[in-house]
């Protein structure tokens, strides 16, 4: 869209509206990055849940995570960036709101260890 934007588009085009192409070109890569985010915090679901099979303690691993998170809360990391705070295992940035969940790689503590703890009944 944005190249049709610089060079005029295409000519069976002629009835667009250019502001739609406008919105279009803006809201396409919030929505593509969105999409991407939801399937980092997919993937660390998916994590969790591989490690749980592998060990056969998935109580263990959410025991893991709550310390760490609790951690976290005593002792900041004071050092972590947004642009470094996808490298931790617990987000150093903290919980956030609902905006700072949906720009997250890492889904919330709390999902994690609820997701483990629905694990226990199948692996026993």
């Amino acid at each position: 869209a944005r190249w049709a934007m610089i060079f005029g588009g295409r000519s069976d085009d002629e009835g667009q509206n250019p502001l739609v192409t406008l919105a279009m070109v803006i809201v396409a890569p919030l929505a593509a990055m969105l999409i991407q985010l939801a399937v980092s915090r997919g993937r660390e679901f998916e994590a969790d849940a591989a490690g749980a099979r592998l060990t056969g303690r998935p109580l263990s691993l959410a025991n893991a995570l709550l310390r760490l998170e609790r951690a976290n809360e005593v002792r900041p990391m004071l050092a972590a960036t947004p642009a470094t705070a996808h490298m931790y295992i617990v987000n150093p940035l903290g919980p956030g709101g609902l905006v700072a969940r949906m720009f997250s790689t890492h889904p919330p503590i709390a999902d994690r260890v609820e997701r483990l703890r629905g694990l226990l009944s199948p692996i026993r």
